[in-house]
């Protein structure tokens, strides 16, 4: 009965939200009689799909068909502008549906709702197959799934919707990550752009309030290309309160073990190494000898927050404390050394971490906040750190558990409470 009743679901889902063009392609064809290549290079992201408890993670989603029809729809496509136009019909799709499933909309397998890791191993399956995929003319391979991920992650589908005087809160999550240490680890932060995207919420201040969320992929070489510039300029683009721009921003990812800090300053620099990002690459550089990332353009060494971070930490502490971090570690002006310090940047200092250390986490905050600097200077902007997600079963086949799920739920509960504080208005 449960087959069914997911079969069902994915019907009702096909016809509801993948394109007729997709679902039913002209030259749509058997996956069979396409040519593929099964030894194609895969990188160390998508070889753990390997596992065979990423696949249930997948099928217990209700997600399997996304997997199992998409190389038949590849195999359909006749020209480079039909491959763009599938690749944004199927991400697009499969954002959608991992949305509605998070917000209850959408019932499918016996994970929890605002499980984040279908969507992220459902995606990387789905890139799995574009790269083993052989088009019969010349494909921009890595065009097309920089397309398909822009899609599956809200870039392409988070305009705001609302009327004016509803404030607009724009916030993004991460990807899992750490998974060779933990292959089932999810990540609050996904899970909650997922529960909250689209949501209408009331602010402390009685105020209504639409957020719109977009997942980042915790990978370097994305945030190399830009991403984070590719997701939040739109939301920061015109005048305030002009067609499609934020009243406020939030970069959220997971941080520290039992509390939420909000972080008072976001560093230029990378410094994380030896910790890989989901790929295996590193970020160049350390404590010692911090690097700034390529292609980011000029700014300050350090960017303070313009949360009214106040509201939160004053009125927000349950059943996790909300705590506002000023640490930050410095090459103070005339040093060479790194010095932690507790209350801030000196002046003159060269950045090696800020209060979201020398990670993506740090690096999404200074981004996203360097360019409000220039495109939205009036707006309110900065970085949540949710808790870690912990209670997974010591089972390692066991993919969820009570604990894990109630952990789960408090912490993207009060990601919402947090920022209907945060958001609302001085």
């Amino acid at each position: 009965m449960m087959l069914l009743r997911r079969a069902a679901s994915f019907a009702v889902l096909l016809a509801t939200l993948l394109p007729l063009a997709v679902t039913a392609p002209a030259h749509a064809q058997d996956a069979s009689s396409c040519r593929t290549a099964p030894s194609a290079p895969l990188d160390a992201e998508q070889a753990r799909l390997e596992d065979a408890r990423t696949t249930a993670l997948v099928e217990r989603a209700g997600f399997g068909d996304f997997v199992r029809r998409f190389p038949a729809a590849l195999c359909g496509v006749r020209s480079p502008a039909e491959a763009e136009r599938l690749l944004d019909s199927w991400g697009g799709a499969l954002w959608q549906s991992a949305v509605r499933r998070a917000q209850g909309q959408r019932p499918g397998g016996d994970l929890p709702a605002g499980d984040d890791r279908p969507l992220y191993w459902t995606r990387l399956a789905m890139t799995t197959a574009l790269a083993r995929w052989e088009p019969a003319f010349a494909a921009d391979r890595t065009a097309l799934r920089a397309r398909f991920e822009d899609a599956s992650r809200g870039l392409t589908d988070n305009a705001f919707r609302t009327a004016p005087g509803v404030r607009r809160v724009f916030i993004s999550g991460f990807d899992p990550f750490g998974l060779d240490a933990e292959l089932r680890r999810a990540n609050p932060s996904g899970s909650a752009a997922l529960r909250l995207n689209g949501r209408r919420i009331t602010l402390a201040d009685g105020s209504p309030a639409e957020i719109r969320a977009v997942v980042l992929p915790v990978r370097y070489a994305d945030f190399d290309a830009g991403i984070v510039e590719r997701a939040f300029a739109p939301r920061l683009a015109g005048a305030p309160g002009g067609p499609g721009a934020a009243d406020v921003i939030t970069t959220i990812s997971q941080g520290y073990p039992g509390l939420f800090t909000l972080e008072a300053w976001a560093g230029r620099s990378r410094s994380a190494d030896p910790y890989p990002d989901n790929t295996g690459s590193l970020s160049g550089g350390t404590r010692e000898h911090p690097v700034t990332a390529p292609g980011l353009a000029p700014g300050a060494e350090f960017i303070r927050t313009t949360l009214p971070t106040a509201a939160a930490t004053g009125a927000v502490q349950s059943p996790y404390p909300v705590l506002l971090n000023t640490a930050v570690t410095e090459i103070p002006a005339g040093a060479t050394a790194p010095v932690d310090r507790e209350d801030g940047p000196t002046p003159g200092s060269r950045a090696v971490e800020g209060g979201g250390g020398g990670y993506l986490s740090n690096e999404v905050a200074y981004r996203s906040n360097r360019l409000r600097g220039d495109l939205a200077p009036q707006l309110p902007g900065g970085h949540l750190h949710t808790p870690v997600l912990t209670g997974l079963p010591a089972d390692p086949n066991l993919l969820t558990g009570p604990e894990f799920e109630r952990n789960e739920t408090a912490i993207t509960a009060e990601v919402r409470t947090i920022l209907e504080h945060t958001a609302a208005r001085p």
